[in-house]
């Protein structure tokens, strides 16, 4: 008898271990990954770019790296980047001029896709403390928050670009205005862009239902604007406070989107461009995905997304991601263009490579390694 329980006893720890050596294995994959994907970005993008949107969300993937691997090399290139761009967005002095409907040029200081940096600058002076990384980024929302403004946050991306920014410098402040003005724009975003029936957000104004309608007559949501949106949530969650009033109000659009998301994923693991109309623009795209897989495998891993119901969807976007989205030299193909909708006949495919594609892959990889790690 005591042989027998000693026998079942080995089996049972045996099993264990090589379950623990299994899923090691999965993580060292994982990471292997991260890296090589990061690696070759920058040795093929060694030249920093301005601090726009595009070239800005690569970082916050590149600094989510760093975070999860300690690699200095990746932290590094980043701050190398907010040097070049002299830690601002737009870079005009003028208050006067200062403007936030959409534009490229020094001016557009107050559009959000010129502050998405910001969210850089914090996380680097998180790490190594200096006042001159978060100066600007300090005047422009600051300034910003003492105009009576609400309407910053127009366009879906924007919640993105900016909802982060505010709580990471409620972290470094303290100033609790940055919580309330976070709450304020962020009303005004849902009353212009959110469908409480569908549970998802119309990329802006223009694009709301029935006044515009997918090529087959259907709601139109745009798979990398919702992609925003929830991956913006995600990061609000992780650095708001739990005293904020208006934390379980986050906490309730995260999870209604995440059942949204979840319920139009195709069979093959992506989303498609227009996310209830996968005829409208059928095929792969890795940028919507990327950012729901990211924002899911966060949910999951800090208690807010029940793991049984979501772990199939991640785990088929995550097979998409690294077998389909992920080439051999480490690029991240079919990304959508720059743009603000689905468009019917344009072509992605594995070619269609972006920075802001690869830095929302690479926060899907990082958090794909912490849900590996505990499970």
């Amino acid at each position: 008898m005591k042989k027998t329980i000693i026998a079942a006893l080995s089996l049972a720890v045996g099993l264990q271990m090589t379950s623990c050596v299994a899923e090691q294995s999965k993580v060292d994959e994982v990471m292997d990954i991260i890296h090589r994907v990061n690696t070759h970005w920058q040795e093929t993008n060694p030249e920093h770019g301005r601090a726009f949107w595009d070239n800005a969300a690569y970082h916050t993937g590149n600094m989510e790296v760093y975070f999860l691997t300690g690699d200095t090399t990746y932290y590094n290139f980043s701050e190398a980047w907010a040097e070049h761009n002299e830690w601002k967005g737009a870079k005009s002095d003028n208050r006067e001029e200062w403007k936030y409907s959409y534009g490229e040029s020094d001016d557009y200081v107050l559009f959000g896709d010129y502050q998405i940096c910001f969210q850089t600058y914090a996380d680097l002076y998180t790490v190594e403390p200096d006042t001159q990384k978060i100066a600007r980024a300090r005047e422009v929302m600051e300034y910003e928050m003492s105009t009576p403004n609400n309407d910053y946050w127009w366009w879906a991306d924007g919640l993105y670009m900016v909802m982060p920014v505010m709580t990471k410098l409620y972290k470094i402040t303290n100033n609790p205005l940055y919580l309330e003005k976070l709450h304020e724009y962020w009303e005004y975003a849902n009353s212009i862009m959110y469908d409480a029936e569908a549970g998802l957000y119309y990329r802006d104004a223009k694009y709301v239902y029935p006044q515009h309608k997918s090529a087959n007559g259907k709601k139109d949501f745009w798979a990398r604007g919702d992609g925003w949106v929830l991956a913006a949530l995600a990061k609000v969650l992780k650095d708001l406070p739990e005293t904020d009033v208006y934390r379980q109000e986050y906490i309730e659009r995260f999870q209604t989107m995440a059942e949204a998301v979840a319920a139009c994923q195709q069979p093959e693991g992506y989303w498609t461009r227009s996310m209830l109309d996968p005829e409208h623009a059928p095929g792969p795209e890795t940028s919507g995905t990327a950012f729901f897989t990211y924002g899911l495998l966060w949910g999951i891993n800090n208690g807010f997304l029940d793991k049984a119901a979501y772990a199939p969807v991640v785990m088929k976007a995550w097979d998409y991601l690294s077998t389909v989205a992920l080439q051999p030299d480490g690029s991240v193909g079919y990304v959508q263009p720059i743009g603000e909708k689905a468009i019917p006949g344009q072509v992605v495919d594995v070619n269609s490579v972006a920075p802001f594609g690869t830095g929302a892959f690479l926060l899907a990889a990082c958090e794909m390694v912490r849900y590996l790690s505990a499970s």
